[in-house]
């Protein structure tokens, strides 16, 4: 039996899509001529992206604040509206302060888990019936901060890893229904990391020097084309998995 890599015509939902990592897997899905609703609160970002996307496939934007549940629900109907159906959900959005652990405060921690643990649960409830007919996929990010404890992210550690113990548990619910719900565990060379870079760059060489790799993955051939396997038949039989995409950083065991 051949192995079916094709996202053709699949619908996608990608939040975070304006930029970085998520631009990059936007741009992978595009080529390959699945059909994309951005989601970001960076109107410009979306724009610029539709105008650069849209000559590959269907490109749909949304400008919205996805911290809000009622726009949750208004992504997903979007989606439903547009496409008229829904295969692959792509949980990517997040925000947070790095500082240490005593100086964080409630609304340090509200804001990491309300644009991106509270999200993925409210997407991928409402998109559960959509996934469901389709038996489509979820995709959501974790982090290797959450994973070896890295000192400043306490509020976006926890967060990763509550979303990783969340899809975990749906991956076991969900699978029997034919909808798997996988991990993204990347680094990758994006915008924010080339103007971190330039301000610091002794300290973004130690972090190239210490990757086994030796480099910083590409939003789009790297993470996005592990997204689009995620995202195909080819990994029909994976579910509730955490892909490390980080040139070998971090080794779970």
């Amino acid at each position: 039996m051949a192995i079916n890599w094709d996202v053709k015509d699949k619908s996608v939902i990608i939040t975070g899509g304006a930029g970085g990592i998520g631009y990059g897997m936007a741009t992978a899905f595009a080529k390959q001529g699945a059909n994309l609703l951005l989601v970001d609160v960076n109107d410009d970002g979306l724009k610029q992206a539709k105008d650069e996307l849209s000559s590959y496939t269907d490109v749909e934007v949304l400008n919205l604040d996805i911290a809000e549940k009622d726009n949750d629900k208004k992504i997903i109907d979007t989606a439903i509206s547009k496409f008229g159906k829904l295969n692959v959900l792509i949980n990517n959005a997040h925000v947070s302060h790095q500082k240490l652990f005593n100086d964080l405060n409630e609304d340090d921690f509200n804001l990491s888990f309300n644009t991106s643990f509270n999200p993925t649960r409210h997407l991928m409830k409402f998109a559960y019936p959509h996934l469901k007919e389709t038996k489509g996929t979820v995709i959501n990010f974790a982090s290797g901060a959450g994973l070896v404890g890295q000192p400043t992210q306490a509020a976006y550690a926890a967060a990763k890893e509550a979303i990783r113990g969340l899809s975990r548990t749906v991956a076991n619910e969900w699978a029997a229904e034919g909808i798997r719900v996988n991990m993204i565990s990347p680094i990758a060379e994006t915008e924010g990391v080339k103007k971190w870079a330039k301000a610091d760059p002794k300290q973004y060489a130690q972090l190239v020097a210490s990757n086994p790799m030796k480099r910083l993955g590409n939003p789009e051939t790297d993470i996005g084309s592990v997204a689009l396997f995620l995202a195909s038949d080819a990994s029909s039989y994976m579910t509730g998995q955490t892909l490390m995409v980080d040139g070998g950083d971090i080794k779970l065991r």
